[in-house]
């Protein structure tokens, strides 16, 4: 199962504060224990959100606001996907990192056999088809 693991933001990453040499070194120790571990899918850090970009969808129109964004304690500052085989095993994974001062959320990526009948077989095949060539844009192939 895949684990999205939510880092958020702070108002040092909202400044676009870089993490000090100490941190940088804990988190890449930590993510070399993911890596060796073969938990570690994927791991990104975000620009602040003035940066970027919200699309509010309603009654039919699309309102786009530019950021940055007050909600200060729902924002991301960076993810993880991790490969792992429980949630008890991402909960273990994650009180390894180097953080204070925060809550790291875990969410569990949907699989296609999480979908059950209304996934057909012409929707699942749909689906590897594109994932495969998101691979292929992704250099993973």
């Amino acid at each position: 199962m895949r684990f999205m693991v939510l880092v958020p933001a702070d108002k040092n990453s909202e400044a676009g504060v870089m993490p000090s040499t100490e941190l940088w070194e804990a988190m890449g120790k930590f993510n070399e224990e993911l890596v060796a571990a073969g938990v570690m899918l994927v791991g990104e850090g975000l620009h602040p959100t003035s940066k970027g970009a919200r699309v509010q969808f309603k009654d039919g129109k699309k309102v786009v606001i530019d950021g940055p964004f007050a909600e200060s304690k729902e924002l991301v500052a960076g993810y993880w996907i991790w490969k792992v085989n429980s949630k008890q095993e991402a909960i273990d994974w994650i009180k390894k990192a180097p953080f204070e001062g925060c809550t790291i959320e875990l969410r569990q990526i949907y699989e296609m056999e999480d979908f059950g009948e209304a996934f057909t077989p012409e929707l699942r095949e749909r689906q590897i088809r594109l994932l495969a060539e998101t691979e292929k844009l992704a250099g993973k192939k």
